[in-house]
């Protein structure tokens, strides 16, 4: 029984860890929006005959 408390103690560690670093990333890392501008050429709305 030890061996599993401390499997998932080891679990438990890992994700809390894994969490602080999602939320650092999403609070303190700052981003800069910017337009995307894609060309899509005309054969891409034509409706193809079959």
């Amino acid at each position: 029984m030890p061996s599993l408390f401390r499997f998932l103690m080891f679990l438990g560690l890992i994700g809390g860890l894994a969490y602080g670093a999602v939320f650092s990333l999403a609070n303190f890392v700052k981003y800069q929006p910017r337009e995307i501008i894609v060309t899509i050429p005309p054969g891409k709305f034509v409706k193809q005959q079959q």
